[in-house]
């Protein structure tokens, strides 16, 4: 669960003053810096081959190399996994400009060229325990051959001993350094992309080779900007229920149409339920990193993220954070009932925002009058402005949003109808509004200027998911 802690920061500069400072602060993020990682034990901590068949149970680890294949079956079948120490080498949320992984190819099948690939690595593994079917001792990968993200990138590799091939990863190391939760180490798997045979056989040097120049190399160009500074900035805050992250009412799987609606909406911070890690509906991958990097892909932004599950464990569905500003703390909570809260703290315009995200129970309303009763201290605990969004799974007049508000919270969809800029008839599941997004009675420095409710049907009425997202625009004074 993520840990609790809070930094504020307040702002009394003139307009003169700050105009200084976002200059300074232009140039500062202007400037670049690029790190070489091929150290072996310290930069490259770990390489090994995982391979399927017979050889499932191997551990290959105290090899000189690694190797990529695809067979006519299992037993001749591997992957060569690589994890790079991007944590301690490269400041969290850097900038990544360029990041390119460099291999030298030791030997090769008859084929002159194969097209190999380039996946995240979702969980960790250790070299001198992980196989085909474990990752390190006690623990069994989610998906046989290793937890693999989405494809990366490609390229064709040649069968010519001591040639070398390098790999794009900017986006696979920007995802790993921008993380808000667990390590921030950039682990990558190659997998030959083509067809069966024994031709497919590419063999790399791996972080134990003797000659230095031969071992894997991650070379990467970073800066590092500031979050947005602006005078008179808004804060544009989408709230989303995904349906186990993408099932449309149509039962199609499909986070690309969650993201295009994210991505209309110019959302700066998006709070996400019903987020599914290494289970069943996320087809056992991780769908924190496919949201995070189908934005970053979309938009051509860093993206932040930060995700609590709803049982503490590490696989399931949970509630997922995801931001352009850097995350200053997070924050996690369970709830009763099976659920739990998220807060992420970020700095917009000299201004701290708390933003929670949270997920109440669907059937009972004594399970949501006690999750409201456990969650309203709790989020009482950090600094003003706090903003809670989420699906609560109770309509407007309900004994639920009672609470919420003599909790000392404002829903901001009858606000924003009283103040006339309401857009839409903020239905956001079925023909009822259950999904909210609340402001605190005390928050000075947020006001809202307009409240959304999209209607994402198609022209066959088919939804991305069940739940219709509403956008919040507050301006930061």
């Amino acid at each position: 669960m993520p840990t609790h802690s809070l930094h504020t920061r307040a702002s009394r500069l003139a307009a003169l003053t700050a105009s200084i400072l976002l200059g300074a602060r232009a140039i500062a993020g202007a400037q670049t810096t690029t790190v070489t990682l091929s150290m072996p034990g310290t930069q490259l901590t770990d390489s090994v081959t995982v391979q399927g068949g017979a050889s499932a149970n191997i551990n290959f680890g105290a090899l000189d190399s690694v190797a990529t294949s695809v067979g006519a079956t299992a037993d001749t079948t591997r992957r060569a996994l690589l994890k790079f120490d991007t944590q301690s080498t490269i400041p969290a949320g850097a900038n990544i400009q360029s990041a390119t992984l460099t291999m030298t190819i030791k030997s090769g099948g008859t084929d002159a060229t194969r097209t190999v690939g380039a996946y995240p690595v979702t969980a960790a593994f250790v070299q001198n325990e992980a196989t085909w079917n474990i990752r390190k001792i006690g623990y069994a990968w989610t998906k046989a051959g290793g937890d693999l993200g989405t494809l990366a990138t490609q390229h064709a590799v040649s069968n010519t001993a001591g040639s070398k091939v390098s790999f794009d990863v900017r986006a696979l190391v920007q995802a790993a350094v921008g993380s808000a939760s667990g390590s921030r180490y950039t682990r990558i798997a190659l997998a030959d992309l083509g067809a069966a045979g024994a031709a497919s056989y590419r063999e790399y040097y791996g972080m134990k080779a003797v000659t230095a120049s031969m071992r894997p190399v991650l070379t990467v160009t970073y800066g590092t900007p500031p979050p947005p500074v602006l005078v008179g900035a808004t804060l544009r805050v989408l709230q989303y229920n995904t349906h186990h992250g993408g099932y449309g009412t149509d039962g199609v799987y499909s986070i690309a149409r969650i993201v295009s609606w994210v991505v209309k909406s110019n959302a700066d911070v998006v709070s996400m339920n019903e987020i599914e890690i290494n289970d069943g509906w996320s087809q056992g991958l991780d769908q924190t990193v496919l949201y995070q990097q189908a934005l970053q892909n979309a938009t051509h932004v860093t993206w932040y993220k930060a995700y609590q599950n709803r049982y503490g464990s590490t696989s399931g569905n949970g509630q997922l954070i995801l931001s352009k500003y850097p995350f200053i703390a997070t924050a996690g909570t369970l709830l009763s009932g099976g659920r739990s809260a998220l807060d992420t703290t970020i700095d917009v315009n000299g201004r701290t925002v708390n933003f929670t995200s949270v997920h109440l129970d669907n059937v009972s309303q004594t399970n949501r009058l006690t999750e409201i009763s456990e969650l309203l201290p709790w989020d009482a605990t950090f600094a003003e402005n706090r903003i809670i969004a989420g699906d609560l799974n109770a309509r407007p007049g309900t004994q639920e949003i009672v609470n919420m508000q003599n909790g000392g919270y404002v829903d901001q969809w009858s606000a924003a109808v009283a103040a006339g800029v309401s857009i839409g008839d903020g239905i956001t599941h079925g023909t009822h509004r259950i999904d909210y997004i609340f402001l605190s009675k005390n928050a000075a420095n947020l006001h809202v200027t307009s409240m959304q409710a999209y209607k994402t049907a198609d022209a066959n009425g088919v939804m991305p998911s069940d739940h219709q997202p509403v956008l919040a625009v507050f301006e930061v004074k």
